[in-house]
């Protein structure tokens, strides 16, 4: 299943929000966050997410109320020193 990146303003969130919303993430559903990192100092969460499309994805962090600011396919991948498709 393909893998996607995307990047998330946290607007005024606490530590504990961020971990509620990571959990929200990584809950399931069309789409599920494998990892998800956080800077709370600039306000930004990156999620690693694995879904059938990035239309499917989209759909779903709008269902769930989750603001994105850009989602990018992840298609290359360095593995053992080489650059492979992901």
């Amino acid at each position: 299943m393909p893998r996607y990146l995307s990047q998330h303003t946290l607007a005024c969130l606490t530590r504990q929000g961020a971990e509620t919303l990571a959990r929200r993430m990584q809950g399931g559903g069309p789409a599920s966050a494998e990892r998800v990192l956080v800077n709370m100092v600039e306000g930004k969460m990156f999620a690693e997410f694995r879904s059938e499309s990035r239309e499917t994805l989209e759909a779903w962090l709008k269902t769930e109320g989750m603001h994105f600011d850009w989602i990018i396919r992840i298609e290359w991948e360095m593995r053992d020193g080489k650059l492979e498709i992901a």
